[in-house]
C-alpha cells in the first residue's frame, strides 16, 4: 500500500484556507498514486482552536468544509481531522473517506487535559475504537493522545487484526520531543505488530510550535520513512521499505529552528509586513536581530538603537557592527531629551526622594514608547529582546522593554542565548564576540550588571529549570547542592514577578514548561513555601 504523509501548516480559523490546502494535497497524492493520503489533528480547523469551539456557527462551517473534502476526494482514500459534533457534544474526531463519501468518524478516547492542552474544556471523550477494510489490510484509527497512553486504543485495534494503524497528530515542539516520538512510534509498532503511521502538523501558532516529524515505524520496530522538521512536506511511502536514519536536528539546531518558525508564522499568520527591534548592543537583542532575519529577510527588519546618558559608545559600535553584518540598517533615535523632559515634569511630585527604579524604567518606557509609534506608523511588529531567565525574575520593564507583539527569545534561558549564538556564528560569523564577552548590563545608570540584582546566569537557570520546569519545591532544589539563599531569593523573585510575565506578549515554547499556556500561577497569591 503507498501512503501519503501530508505534513501540512494551517491557520486556525482559517476554515477556507486550509481546506484549499487538503484539495490541493488530495491531488498531489493521487498524482502520486498514493492509495491514501493521510492529514493531521484538527486540520481543517487548525489547532488549538480553543474558544472558537464555542461558537456554533464555526462548529457548522467546519462540518460544511469537511463535506467539501470529501466530494474532492475521488478516486482516493483520505484520513483527516475535524470538529465533530452530536447533539451539544463535540468531539476532536477524524473522517475515513473512500471515493467521496464519509466511510466512517472516528472520536478521539483519550483527551489530553495538561500542560498546552485544554481538550476537556471543549470535547467529549470517543469510546469505540475505529478499524476498517481498506485494500485487503485492516486499518485502525488514533488520534495523538491515543497512542501515548499505555492502555490506549490502539491494543484493542491490534487485537481486532489491524495491520496499520494510523496516529494523526497535533504535537507541539519542546526540546528533544521528536527523538521521544520516535522511540514511542517505534514501541507502538513492536508491541502491536503492525505499521504506526505517525502525522504531525507543522507550523507557528501564538506561543505553540509545531515541529513536524511525521514518520512510519515497522512491525519490528524500525524506523522506514520519515520527514523533515519545521517544513511542509508531503511524504510518499511504501510499507515494504528499508529502515532509514531519522533525520532529526541536534540540539541547538532544533531549538534555532522553532524560534524561526514561531517569529515567522506569526508575523505572517497575522499579517505584519515587517519587523522592528531595539537593538542595545547587547547579546539579547543581537540574536533576535539574527532570528528576524533568518526567518523574514534584511529587507523586512529594522533596527533602532536608543542611547542614553548610560549608554557606552562600545554599545554603539557592537550594534552597528551586528547590524551591518546582518544588513540591516540601524537608525539612532536619541532618549536623552525626552528623559530630561520627563524628569523635569516630575521633579516637584519626587522631590525628597532618592532615585531608584522609577527613573531606570523611565528610560525603558521612553524606547518602548518609540519601538510602539513605529509600529503604529508602519505596520510592523516589534520584536522584544528579553529572555526567560529575566522573564522568570522580572528583570525586566513593563511598557518598556517588554512592550511588543511577540517575544522571539521568552522561553530560552540566558545561557541557552549564548549557545544558540555560538551555534549561528559557526556557519557565518554574525554576532560579534566582543558582544559576546560583554557583562550583560541593562544600562539604566552608571556601571549597572545584571549581576547586581541577580545571581550569576549559570546558577539562575538551573534554579529556573528546576522550579519552572521541573516543578520542584525549594527544599528538593536545596538538597540538589545549590545554595540555600540563593534558591529563596529567586524562588521569591519568580512568583513575585507573575503580574508582569501576565502582560508579557507571546513567544514559541521550546521547553517541557513555558511561561503562557503551560504556567498559570495567581496573580494575587500569598502562598509562600515554608522552607526547612
Amino acid at each position: 500500500m503507498k501512503l501519503a504523509l501530508a505534513q501540512i501548516n494551517p491557520i486556525v480559523g482559517d476554515l477556507e484556507g486550509n481546506t484549499r490546502k487538503i484539495i490541493e494535497n488530495i491531488d498531489r497524492a493521487k498524482a502520486a498514486a498514493a492509495d491514501l493520503v493521510i492529514f493531521p489533528e484538527l486540520a481543517v480547523t487548525g489547532y488549538p482552536p480553543d474558544d472558537l469551539l464555542l461558537k456554533p456557527q464555526f462548529i457548522d462551517d467546519n462540518l460544511t468544509r469537511l463535506k467539501t473534502i470529501a466530494a474532492s476526494a475521488k478516486g482516493i482514500a483520505v484520513y483527516l481531522g475535524f470538529v465533530d459534533r452530536q447533539g451539544r457534544k463535540l468531539y476532536n474526531a477524524a473522517a475515513f473517506i473512500i471515493d467521496g463519501k464519509i466511510k466512517t468518524v472516528y472520536r478521539k478516547i483519550n483527551l489530553p487535559n495538561y500542560a498546552v492542552f485544554d481538550e476537556k474544556r471543549y470535547f467529549s471523550e470517543g469510546k469505540v475504537p475505529a478499524i476498517v477494510g481498506f485494500r485487503g489490510t485492516k486499518i485502525g484509527f488514533l488520534i495523538c493522545e491515543d497512542l501515548w497512553v499505555d492502555s490506549g486504543p490502539y491494543l484493542a485495534e491490534a487485537r481486532l487484526g489491524a495491520k496499520i494503524i494510523i496516529n494523526i497528530n497535533a504535537s507541539p515542539y519542546h526540546r528533544g520531543k521528536a527523538r521521544e516520538r520516535e522511540k514511542l512510534v517505534k514501541a507502538r509498532a513492536k508491541r502491536t505488530g503492525a505499521h504506526v503511521v505517525y502525522v504531525n502538523m507543522v507550523g507557528g501558532q501564538d506561543e505553540l510550535v509545531f515541529d513536524g516529524g511525521s514518520m512510519v515505524a515497522s512491525p519490528r520496530g524500525k524506523l522506514i520513512a520519515a520527514a523533515g522538521q519545521y517544513c511542509e512536506e508531503l511524504l510518499l511511502v511504501d510499507l515494504a521499505e528499508e529502515a532509514v536514519a531519522p533525520p532529526w536536528q541536534d540540539d541547538e539546531e532544533e531549538i534555532y529552528g522553532a524560534l524561526l518558525l514561531g517569529v515567522k508564522d506569526y508575523v505572517r499568520k497575522n499579517g505584519f509586513s515587517d519587523a522592528v527591534i531595539g537593538l542595545s548592543g547587547g547579546i539579547d537583542s543581537a540574536l533576535t536581530l539574527a532570528i528576524a532575519v533568518d526567518a523574514l529577510g534584511k529587507e523586512r527588519v529594522h533596527a533602532v538603537f536608543m542611547p542614553s546618558d548610560y549608554t557606552a559608545r562600545r554599545s554603539y559600535d557592537d550594534a552597528k557592527e551586528v547590524a551591518g553584518r546582518l544588513g540591516v540598517k540601524m537608525d539612532v533615535l536619541p532618549i536623552k531629551e525626552p528623559l530630561k523632559r520627563m524628569l523635569g515634569e516630575l521633579r516637584p511630585l519626587f522631590k525628597g526622594e532618592a532615585e531608584n527604579l522609577a527613573e531606570e524604567n523611565l528610560q525603558a518606557r521612553i524606547r518602548g514608547n518609540y519601538l510602539m509609534a513605529l509600529s503604529n506608523k508602519f505596520g510592523w511588529l516589534v520584536l522584544t529582546t528579553g529572555n526567560k531567565s529575566e522573564m522568570s525574575t522580572g528583570y525586566c520593564t513593563l511598557y518598556g522593554d517588554m512592550a511588543g507583539g511577540y517575544a522571539a527569545l521568552k522561553d530560552v534561558p540566558k545561557t541557552l542565548v549564548y549557545r544558540l549564538v555560538d551555534w549561528r556564528n559557526a556557519e557565518r560569523e554574525v554576532i560579534p564576540g566582543s558582544i559576546i564577552d560583554r557583562p550583560p548590563t541593562a544600562e539604566l545608570k552608571p556601571n549597572q550588571r545584571d549581576q547586581d540584582t541577580l545571581p550569576e546566569y549559570e546558577l539562575l537557570d538551573r534554579i529556573v529549570d528546576e522550579y519552572v520546569e521541573k516543578n520542584r519545591s525549594i527544599d528538593e532544589i536545596i538538597k540538589l547542592g545549590l545554595p540555600r539563599e540563593t534558591v529563596i531569593k529567586v524562588v521569591r523573585m519568580i512568583d513575585r514577578a507573575e503580574y508582569k510575565r501576565r502582560q508579557a506578549p507571546p513567544g514559541p515554547r521550546i521547553t517541557a514548561r513555558a511561561f503562557g499556556k503551560d504556567w498559570r500561577l495567581p496573580i494575587t497569591n500569598h502562598y509562600k513555601e515554608k522552607v526547612k
